[in-house]
């Protein structure tokens, strides 16, 4: 299940980065190059995958 999670987070994340680069002008070539929507969807996407990554790999001590 962790394994799953860190490979969903990661793809979260570097969808998110594309989405930034897009909604700030930096990759062009798409509908939504240029557009702030997608900014900011691409930051609240990096930031959640951030998190479900830092989750899903804490330091848990052992089930008994």
């Amino acid at each position: 299940m962790r394994m799953t999670i860190n490979i969903i987070a990661v793809i979260g994340l570097l969808l998110g980065l594309l989405w930034i680069l897009q909604g700030a002008n930096i990759v062009g070539g798409s509908v939504m190059s240029g557009q702030s929507q997608w900014l900011y969807s691409g930051i609240v996407l990096v930031i959640a995958a951030a998190a479900a990554l830092w989750w899903v790999n804490l330091r848990r001590p052992p089930n008994p």
